[in-house]
């Protein structure tokens, strides 16, 4: 297919929360989308990463600038 959008997870960072209900797992990983440079991506997967929820995707400097709000946030 001509507009098949292809997804590889590069590299699982951590598991932040599982619904018990479905079993999906709210994950930060490093995803390449269509072969193009990983990009930070937190989303909620399927038991076996078949389906995906809504996405964010930070770049490196989005995710330190995340990393320094949170921190800001607990010296508050």
């Amino acid at each position: 297919m001509p507009n098949e959008i292809k997804c590889e997870i590069t590299a699982h960072l951590a598991t932040l929360s599982t619904n018990p209900r479905t079993s999906w797992t709210k994950e930060l990983n490093l995803v390449s989308w269509n072969g193009k440079e990983p990009k930070y991506d937190l989303r909620e997967w399927s038991p076996d990463h078949s389906k995906m929820g809504k996405v964010v995707t930070l770049s490196e400097e989005e995710l330190t600038a995340l990393r320094d709000a949170i921190n800001d946030l607990e010296e508050k």
